[in-house]
């Protein structure tokens, strides 16, 4: 460890623990504990309508389908896949499976043919319960699922799904929603530790396909804990999000922080920036949260007079947009915007101390209590001098609030884990009073719009394509004025083969979630590799774009979310 003298989150606020004793680290005491000490009162809201669930009705909901994946033969230690848009169903089951120790494994939905087939095989799930309108991604790729055995169906109103429902019906015996809302409203009896493993959660590689990222029952509970600490949540207050639910985001920085606090919860099947005033108005929420560009794009919605109408005093943005924030502060009414350095395997051992009058640009302080922070040389996980930027590695001073892994790649766990601490591919840097920043990716992955993108995931299903030969993908900047990362693809095509870029993008679209298809596709004869022929991808992200780029949004081609 480095010994010059810094400042940590401890100096400038109190970290005290709603629940001190770490047994009690699962979602479920706090789930029957809310219930009965607040019993009817409203927990959850579903967008602006009138349709509330109190605390001890959604302790009921989920203990009926905690009872029926119970019938169902799922298991304490089963994995159970949940693809759905976000709804209280959504909610209802991830809680279910926390009840009975079934494992949750929320699936982008966004995921088709390979990322999907990966997830289901990977995390080993036998069983899922799916929105009607991602049935046809299932059957399209039940010839190569090895584990999923059956699922439910949950089922919107209208007939646009019925064949797709059907067919699952002949090939899986697929059950419904309905079907797992048994009569008994008890708890479950079902001996949980606070270390046994709650969910998995898929999240971009590096040099290889997504890695499934275990989260036990004591890393949702600190996770959730800290954004407790970190928004200054109470029982007084209205979470709002649109953030959707298969993110760890949604999950243990929204849902879950709510539950620990008491505070009312209104979600949103997805975020909108154009109704984000209005919905602030029309649920009165106090705390708000947004990913990646989110606060960009409200930021350039047309302004109005109701925009400072609203109880809005704390805005959770990670990243923060700091050549934004304090008109942006101004503009909506907001008292404190606060941020993190944080990933979904280590909690958030850097934070923002709510009210601290923080460097520009800087994204918290270390959580001294709980974490070790060390920047380092990634070639020699050397500690770096202040200033400097350093791959940012971790390790927890008490157990289970990291992740114990990644499910299934265990040389992937060792890689990240080497010298005794995890290493996040993030890099930033110190100053000399212990405020840190974030800098770049070390890694070969990029971030888009709050989805982390492997470039593997997106260069496979190109490579298939019969003309190319090769094909490298790096995160480039759309403008000088910077923002987050797009996705560039550099296409070498086979001999005497060729494709148009709206080619490449329309098999791109068939074959991936729609935001890892690239926007911008560049044509080469070869591209620059090293003595050991590994691709150069430093200086394919140097470079940048060029005359020669062809660029999606120029070109007027869009790319399809179904």
């Amino acid at each position: 460890m480095s010994t010059y003298s810094m400042q940590t989150y401890e100096d400038f606020a109190s970290y005290e623990l709603q629940y001190p004793d770490q047994a009690d680290w699962l979602l479920p005491t706090v789930l029957e504990d809310q219930a009965e000490a607040r019993g009817d009162e409203t927990f959850l809201q579903w967008e602006t309508t009138d349709e509330t669930v109190s605390f001890a009705e959604t302790n009921r909901i989920v203990n009926r389908l905690a009872h029926g994946l119970i019938e169902q033969g799922v298991e304490k230690g089963d994995h159970v896949l949940l693809m759905m848009p976000n709804s209280l169903e959504y909610l209802f089951l991830w809680f279910a499976c926390a009840k009975i120790g079934a494992v949750e494994v929320p699936v982008n939905t966004s995921y088709k043919r390979g990322t999907l087939t990966h997830v289901a095989n990977l995390t080993e799930a036998d069983y899922g319960v799916f929105h009607d309108s991602f049935v046809s991604r299932i059957l399209e790729v039940e010839g190569d699922l090895t584990h999923l055995e059956s699922f439910a169906i949950l089922e919107d109103d209208g007939d646009e799904y019925d064949e797709d429902v059907a067919a699952a019906d002949d090939t899986f015996d697929a059950g419904r929603y309905e079907d797992l809302l048994s009569d008994d409203e008890s708890n479950p009896d079902v001996d949980l530790a606070y270390h046994d493993t709650a969910s998995i959660i898929m999240t971009s590689g590096t040099t290889g396909p997504s890695k499934a990222i275990q989260k036990t029952y004591s890393h949702q509970y600190f996770f959730a804990e800290q954004c407790v600490n970190l928004v200054q949540l109470t029982e007084e207050d209205v979470y709002m999000t649109g953030n959707p639910l298969f993110h760890s985001n949604a999950q243990v920085l929204v849902v879950f922080p709510a539950l620990i606090a008491g505070a009312k919860l209104c979600l949103f099947e997805r975020f909108t920036a154009s109704g984000w005033v209005d919905r602030l108005n029309e649920t009165g929420a106090t705390v708000c949260n947004f990913l990646g560009s989110m606060m960009d794009f409200v930021y350039q919605q047309p302004e109005r007079d109701i925009d400072d109408q609203n109880d809005l005093r704390c805005l959770f943005a990670a990243p923060t947009a700091y050549g934004i924030k304090d008109e942006f502060e101004d503009r909506y009414g907001i008292e404190y915007t606060t941020e993190v350095i944080g990933t979904t395997e280590t909690c958030m051992p850097v934070l923002t101390p709510y009210g601290s009058d923080r460097p520009e640009g800087a994204a918290g302080l270390l959580l001294d209590e709980y974490f070790d922070v060390e920047l380092v040389d990634p070639e020699t996980d050397q500690p770096v001098d202040p200033g400097t930027m350093g791959e940012y590695t971790i390790r927890p001073k008490i157990p289970w609030i990291m992740t114990p892994g990644y499910y299934g790649m265990p040389e992937k766990t060792a890689e990240a884990t080497r010298n005794c601490w995890f290493h996040t591919g993030d890099g930033l840097r110190r100053d000399e009073d212990g405020w840190y920043y974030f800098v770049d990716r070390m890694g070969d992955t990029l971030r888009r719009r709050g989805e982390n993108i492997s470039t593997y995931d997106v260069e496979q299903p190109i490579l298939e394509h019969p003309a190319v030969e090769e094909c490298a993908v790096v995160g480039v900047k759309a403008s000088e004025a910077g923002g987050e990362d797009e996705v560039k693809a550099w296409i070498v095509f086979s001999e005497d083969e060729s494709a148009t870029p709206e080619a490449l993008t329309k098999w791109a679209n068939e074959h991936m979630p729609y935001f890892m298809v690239p926007r911008f596709f560049e044509f080469v004869d070869e591209l620059p590799k090293t003595e050991n022929e590994k691709i150069q991808k430093a200086k394919l992200r140097e470079w940048g774009n060029s005359d020669s780029t062809w660029d999606r949004e120029e070109a007027g081609v869009t790319v399809s979310k179904d």
